[in-house]
C-alpha cells in the first residue's frame, strides 16, 4: 500500500532525537510554560522571521486568539466582517464565527485554489475589518495588490498559515507577511507535532502581549485575570518534539517539491487537471498535491484498487456544512466545483521514487 502520508515512517527518521527530547522533558519534571516552549517559540520566530511566536494548543485556537485579541484591543467588535476564501477548511470559518464576527466568503482563483484577490474589493463594506488569507494546500497567497487593498481600506491581514509553514512570498516566509498569522502543527502538517499544537506569529508587540494573556486564561500575571481568556497552551513535550523536527523542515519541503515536479512533468492523462506551476518554486511547500477530474470517485476507486491511498480535501465546502445551515442560499460555483472534483495524491518526504512512479503510471492508464 502506498500511503497518503506515512507518519510512522516520517517520525521514524528522527526517533532517537524525539525519544531523547521526551526523556529530557520527563526528567525535568516541568510540563507547561517552561523552557522547551520558550526555546521553540524563539526557534520558530527565527525561522519564520516574525518578532513574536506565541505557542498554543492548536491551529484553530491560533486564529481564534488573534481575532479575540483584536476585539479586546478595540480594533474589531462583534458583528464586524472578515473577508475569507469560500474554499477553505472549516477551521478558518469557525475562528471567525466563534468570535461573533461575520465571515464574508469570496470565491477562489480556479488556477491557484486560493482567495481570488481581484474579487476582494467588491466585498468590502463599512463593517469590514480584516482579510483572512489562507495559504491553501501549502501555496502562498500573497501579492502587492492584496497589500494595497488592505492599506487603502485600513484592514488587517491575518494569515491562515496552517498548511504552508516554510513557504516564501516576496522573500519572506508565510506567517510573517501580514499583521498576524495562525500556524498549525497537527501531526499531518509539514511541521507536525506528535499531538495537537499551534502558534501565533506577529510583529505587533501589543497584539502579542494580549494573545499570550488570552491563551493563559486571560492572565499575564498569576491569579490576575485582565481578560476572559482561554486555556490554550502548547505542552513542553510537543515543543521539544517540534524543535527537533523544525531543523529538518526545509529539507523535507524540498523533497515534497521534487515529488510535485515529477507529478507535474509525468502525469499526462487529459482527464486530469494538474495544479498550476508557481512562478517561484519556493512559494509552495506542497503540503497537499491536488488534482481535479470530473470522474473523481471512479479515479479514487481505481487508485485504491492499485493500493494507492488518496484523500479528498474537502468533500463539502463550509457554506454547505450543517453547522452553517443558515447559509444554504449562498452559491459559490467555483468553490463547489473544486470540492466536487478535487483529489489529493500521496505526498510525503518519505515516498520512494518507485512509489511516485507507480502513482503516475496508474493515473496515466486510467
Amino acid at each position: 500500500m502506498i500511503k497518503f502520508l506515512d507518519l510512522q515512517k516520517v517520525n521514524a527518521q528522527y526517533a532517537a532525537e524525539l525519544k531523547q527530547a521526551a526523556a529530557e522533558v520527563i526528567d525535568a519534571g516541568w510540563f507547561l510554560l517552561g523552557d522547551r516552549v520558550k526555546a521553540f517559540e524563539s526557534d520558530f520566530s527565527n525561522f519564520i522571521g516574525a518578532k513574536h511566536t506565541i505557542a498554543c494548543a492548536n491551529g484553530l485556537d491560533a486564529l481564534r486568539l488573534i481575532l479575540k485579541a483584536y476585539i479586546e484591543l478595540g480594533v474589531m467588535q462583534e458583528g464586524d466582517e472578515v473577508i475569507v476564501p469560500a474554499n477553505t477548511y472549516i477551521a478558518t470559518i469557525l475562528a471567525i464565527t466563534d468570535n461573533r464576527l461575520k465571515p464574508v466568503l469570496v470565491e477562489p482563483n480556479i488556477d491557484t485554489y486560493n482567495l481570488d484577490i481581484s474579487l476582494i474589493e467588491r466585498a468590502i463594506t463599512p463593517k469590514t475589518k480584516a482579510i483572512m488569507v489562507v495559504h491553501l494546500y501549502g501555496r502562498a497567497c500573497w501579492s502587492e495588490e492584496l497589500e494595497t487593498i488592505a492599506k487603502k481600506h485600513n484592514l488587517k491581514i491575518i494569515e491562515d498559515n496552517a498548511q504552508a509553514v516554510g513557504a516564501i512570498a516576496q522573500r519572506k516566509r508565510t506567517g510573517s507577511l501580514g499583521d498576524a498569522a495562525g500556524n498549525s502543527f497537527y501531526p499531518g502538517k509539514n511541521l507536525g507535532a506528535l499531538g495537537d499544537s499551534g502558534a501565533i506569529t506577529t510583529n505587533d508587540d501589543e497584539l502579542a502581549a494580549v494573545v499570550r494573556a488570552l491563551a493563559n486564561y486571560g492572565s499575564a500575571k498569576k491569579y490576575v485575570f485582565e481578560y476572559q481568556g482561554l486555556n490554550s497552551r502548547m505542552d513542553e513535550i510537543q515543543a521539544a518534539f517540534l524543535s527537533v523536527k523544525l531543523k529538518h523542515l526545509d529539507a523535507e519541503n524540498e523533497i515534497r517539491r521534487t515529488i510535485a515536479d515529477y507529478y507535474q512533468a509525468n502525469i499526462k492523462n487529459p482527464q486530469i487537471i494538474l495544479p498550476t506551476v508557481e512562478q517561484h518554486r519556493d512559494s509552495h511547500v506542497q503540503h497537499i498535491f491536488v488534482i481535479r477530474t470530473k470522474q473523481r470517485d471512479k479515479l479514487q476507486a481505481c487508485l485504491a484498487d492499485n493500493e494507492i491511498q488518496t484523500l479528498i480535501h474537502y468533500p463539502i465546502p463550509p457554506h454547505q456544512q450543517e453547522c452553517y445551515k443558515g447559509w444554504g442560499h449562498l452559491s459559490f460555483p467555483i468553490t463547489e466545483m473544486i470540492h466536487d472534483e478535487a483529489l489529493s495524491l500521496p505526498m510525503s518526504p518519505v515516498m520512494t521514487e518507485a512509489e511516485v512512479a507507480k502513482v503516475v503510471e496508474v493515473l496515466n492508464k486510467f
